[in-house]
């Protein structure tokens, strides 16, 4: 199976903050669940956590490389630019992953992420929805330390919310 790339200063183990969740699903694809993650308008529908999206410079509504956009999660206003972007094509995985960032540069309580994501059809009439992220920052420190795990619960209420979400889509 396919798996993310990781940009210089983000890899998992030399960060402050690791999350990893994955769902493999029958009865969809990555083109069912393409639109409900390459639009973020659509994400506060379906993912209570997700609010404010918006984008700038006229772009939008989907996601796209080099695209800046707005949201508010886990109780920051994320600052975000797509840093990688593949759209579902017929035996590739689809990619898309976003540099995001909540407060001033240099900050103490600045944090930096790199979210990504990869959807990939399988065999058998399955999915497979791999969402990782990985954060620097004090912010990233504390969260690292919270139990339960906020960003591997939260990430999981997104991943059953898209699936939820595409499976009333296709009905």
């Amino acid at each position: 199976m396919s798996d993310i790339i990781w940009p210089a200063g983000y890899v998992p183990g030399f960060t402050d903050n690791y999350c990893s969740n994955e769902v493999i699903v029958t009865g969809l694809t990555t083109a069912d669940i393409w639109p409900f993650l390459n639009i973020p308008t659509r994400w506060p529908d379906y993912y209570k956590n997700s609010a404010d999206v918006r984008f700038y410079d006229d772009k939008g509504p989907e996601l796209e490389n080099g695209v800046r956009f707005f949201f508010s999660t886990f109780g920051f206003p994320v600052e975000s630019q797509v840093v990688e972007h593949v759209a579902p094509v017929k035996g590739q995985p689809a990619r898309v992953a976003w540099h995001g960032w909540s407060g001033e540069e240099g900050a103490a309580d600045r944090l930096d992420v790199h979210h990504a994501w990869l959807i990939e059809d399988l065999s058998g009439d399955r999915v497979r929805i791999l969402t990782q992220e990985t954060q620097n920052g004090a912010p990233a420190k504390d969260l690292a330390k919270a139990v339960p795990n906020p960003m591997i619960n939260g990430h999981q209420e997104w991943l059953d919310g898209m699936i939820a979400a595409a499976r009333a889509a296709k009905a």
